[in-house]
């Protein structure tokens, strides 16, 4: 057998079809996983668990209110009967000492959107400035700041309330003196709440996403001459939106859904009080007035859904950040 034979020649003892693959990334070995039939299954059995009880609060909200209180919402498909009394009733009914829930609806909107921009304005300046911006003792102060997120809420709210007395509110009164369109707003100091309660997280999770962005593309942008302003605004914003848009999500449904902050910082009163505190009222004192609440808490989920759904993309690309990486 000549030189040219031997060099051609398969080895017997290896099979191409059963040869090791090439190596994978840990990118790879998490889709794989991800994408397994055992994850599928615990996903749509996950998913099916998840959504049964909303599907009956759904048919919960069109069944008369002496069924809702007689019977459960199974029953339904052996005695189908529907109404929309109790949304006419939750939308359009109203009195001197509590509104329609249109105008508590506007109230969240008017709360949750500054309430979610405003952290999330000042953690992409902050995150920005501990990754890229160097200056002595960023590490002990991004540390102080990661350390603020297991400090109970709740309490915060009254050295919070304090220090609004103190510093805030005199300050509100001389900006209401200045601006008379704002005179009667009470919203600022539940803006300013969401926003310190949200910061610690926002700070951390953006943190985390830019400083992974490459170091070569922030030197490039130096070398061309490029100030901090025009690196955050033009490199920066574009590559973080993902993770920015991630955590809007979730800061506009945490503040949207809450009831604590606002009714501490708020007066309470229907000018200013949010969706979720006429939830509780159109519960009744006893919970007595359920066939209501099913109705108002469908109208609540409006939003949420508009936004989940809106920036859903942005979502998951901002979920999968990092995951690629080698």
């Amino acid at each position: 057998m000549s030189q040219s034979q031997a060099a051609v020649t398969p080895d017997p003892e290896v099979d191409p079809d059963t040869a090791a693959p090439a190596v994978t990334t840990r990118a790879d070995r998490v889709k794989r996983r991800l994408t397994s039939p055992w994850a599928t299954m615990a996903a749509l059995v996950i998913a099916v668990l998840w959504t049964i009880p909303t599907f009956g609060l759904l048919l919960s909200s069109f069944r008369p209110a002496d069924q809702i209180a007689s019977t459960g919402w199974w029953t339904f498909f052996s005695n189908p009967e529907l109404t929309l009394d109790n949304y006419t009733e939750v939308l359009f009914s109203g009195s001197d000492t509590s509104a329609q829930l249109g105008e508590y609806f506007v109230n969240s909107l008017m709360i949750a959107i500054p309430g979610s921009i405003i952290p999330l304005v000042l953690a992409s300046l902050a995150a920005y400035a501990f990754a890229w911006v160097k200056f002595r003792g960023s590490s002990t102060l991004f540390v102080i700041v990661f350390a603020l997120q297991i400090v109970p809420l709740q309490m915060a709210l009254i050295p919070l309330l304090q220090l609004f007395v103190t510093f805030v509110h005199p300050f509100q009164r001389a900006l209401h003196e200045a601006v008379p369109f704002i005179s009667d707003q009470q919203f600022p100091p539940v803006w300013i709440a969401h926003a310190i309660f949200g910061l610690p997280l926002a700070i951390f999770l953006l943190h985390n996403f830019i400083s992974q962005i490459p170091g070569e593309v922030i030197e490039a942008a130096r070398v061309d001459g490029a100030g901090h302003g025009q690196i955050f605004f033009r490199i920066i914003l574009p590559l973080a939106m993902p993770a920015i848009a991630s955590f809007g999500i979730f800061q506009f449904l945490w503040v949207w859904n809450d009831l604590l902050v606002a009714l501490v910082f708020s007066s309470g009163t229907p000018d200013t009080a949010p969706i979720t505190q006429r939830l509780a009222e159109l519960a009744g004192s006893r919970g007595e007035n359920w066939a209501r609440l099913t109705a108002g808490a469908f109208v609540s989920l409006i939003v949420p859904l508009i936004v989940f759904f809106g920036l859903q993309r942005y979502f998951v690309r901002g979920l999968l950040a990092g995951s690629t990486k080698g």
